[in-house]
Order: C-alpha cells, then structure tokens, then sequence
C-alpha cells in the first residue's frame, strides 16, 4: 500500500498537468519546466505505480485505464493540499489576479457576461473572466480537473459530482422588429404560424424541445441558424420572427430596436442553474464567485 511519504508530490502536479493537456510540451509549458523533465518524471511515475499511465498516440498522450481510474482522486488530492496551504489567506476579491472559466452557451455570454465582467471591474479589478462554450468541452471531465469553475445554463443531463443552485426560470417570447405587423391586432395562432420565422438549429436541450412544439404548431422555418448570436441582426433587418429566451430578448430589445409578443401557444419554461464541482465546494474563490453570480444574475 502506497503512503503519502512514498513519491514525490511534484510527480502527481505532472501526471495531472499532463492528464488535462494531452501533450508533453503544454504539460511543460504550464508547469514552467522542460520537456526532458517532464518525460523523466512520468517514466519515475511509471516505475512507481507500475503502469504506463499515458500512451504516445496521433491525439496526444492518451492516458491508460489506470490513468484514467486514478485521475480524479489524484486532482481532488491536490486541490486539498492547495486548499489547506491557502485557507489562512482566504480570497481577497480586491486585490486577486485569478482567473475564472465559465462555461456557458452564446446565450449566456450575451445576457451573463457584460453584467459578471462590469460587476468584477468595480469589486474584483484584477480578477479575469474567461468563458467557453458549454457544448464544445466536455464539461464533467473539464469541471473536475478545475479548467472549468463554474458552468451556467439550462444543462439537463450533468454529473452527479456537479452541485447546482438554481438562478431564475423564464418564459420563451417571440422576438420581431419593434414596427413588425404581427404586434398589430390580435395575435391567433393561424396568424402567428403564418408569419416568416427564423429558427436556431439547436441540438442541445433544451432548445431542441422547444423547436419540436414548433413544428408541431405548423411553422416552417423561412431561415435557420446554428446559433443566437446571429438572431438580433437578422430579425432586426427584415421581417422574421423568432422565438427565444426572455432574458435574451429583453437584452437585445434597445440595442437592435426589436420587441418581442407572447407566442399563442404553450411553451415550457426555462430554468438556469449554475453548476460547480464537489471538489471546489469549498474553495474561498469559487465560493466567491458563485455568491457573486447568484447575487447579479439570481432571481
């Protein structure tokens, strides 16, 4: 049986460097070491568990079964000591230069983002927000390794190891220039499914859901996107319609001079959660950022 006292704690900083990295020279590169040494570490981890740990392979360094089963008790080990060697220190929000990864959909930059970057310039000057998209990481793996500190949105199927709190619920609207004829006169449905309407091809839930009520209605997409980022400019321009998220609508209303009308047909709403890992539970800065994003953006 293995003992802390057994291997160098160094050696473990590179198995999980490497394991988030995949490569040999990013590994090196994020631990400031060379490349030589970073390869003389893994053959002594090599050597002491008995195992290759990460095999060369045309994606990168793949890591082993072993590798894979022993990652997350290796990371949330780190964090730990990482934990107990900063609580006296805490995090001082005014004076931190951490950086801080989101994962969010387009929708979420558009309507999280300005109010998380202009509330961290005025209490938080030196602290860094980054954010990716929810659908192109794999958010489990990414969350537990730390790369990711916190995810929003409204994710259905997540981990078990993923805390969650919820922020808001809200409705889908139908958003159109604010001169559209469709705000004139009464609303019906044969009228509304009449209208030209943009559609966002989105696959994940729970747009996808969304887009099926649609079509069941009878509307025929006059245009598809892949993405909200685009819809703004497109329905402020023309003619089209398009259903979306309330918050994204009320966001987009004044800049692109658009409105929006309540759909004549049931919708279910939305609700946003915000996610952290088990392993972060604790940790003073992620403990602050989630206060923060609750205490903008929660309802």
């Amino acid at each position: 049986m293995f003992e802390p006292g057994h291997i160098d704690l160094n050696l473990l900083a590179v198995f999980q460097h490497v394991y988030r990295e995949r490569q040999i020279s990013s590994a090196a590169r994020r631990l400031g070491l060379t490349q030589s040494a970073v390869s003389n570490a893994l053959a002594r981890l090599r050597r002491v568990f008995g195992d290759e740990l990460f095999v060369r392979t045309a994606q990168g360094m793949q890591p082993t079964p072993f590798a894979e089963q022993v990652a997350e008790p290796i990371a949330a080990a780190l964090a730990n000591v990482a934990l107990a060697l900063n609580c006296r220190s805490g995090f001082d929000p005014a004076t931190s230069m951490r950086r801080f990864t989101l994962a969010m959909t387009d929708v979420g930059e558009v309507y999280f983002m300005p109010v998380l970057v202009e509330r961290c310039r005025t209490v938080a000057p030196g602290v860094r927000l980054r954010s990716v998209r929810a659908g192109s990481v794999a958010l489990k793996e990414e969350m537990e390794t730390g790369r990711v500190d916190l995810a929003i949105g409204a994710f259905d199927d997540v981990s078990e190891a993923l805390y969650q709190r919820q922020l808001f619920r809200q409705r889908f609207v139908t958003m159109l220039r604010a001169g559209h004829p469709l705000r004139q006169g009464d609303i019906d449905l044969p009228r509304f499914v009449a209208a030209s309407h943009l559609v966002v091809e989105s696959m994940e839930s729970p747009y996808d859901r969304i887009n099926a009520l649609l079509a069941k209605a009878g509307i025929a997409a006059s245009a598809t996107v892949p993405h909200f980022t685009a819809v703004p400019y497109i329905v402020g321009a023309g003619e089209l319609v398009v259903t979306v998220p309330h918050k994204l609508a009320e966001r987009a209303a004044a800049p692109f001079g658009l409105a929006w009308i309540e759909p004549p047909l049931a919708l279910p709403s939305l609700q946003t959660n915000m996610f952290w890992h088990r392993r972060f539970h604790q940790d003073p800065g992620n403990t602050w950022l989630r206060e923060l994003v609750a205490a903008e953006l929660g309802e």
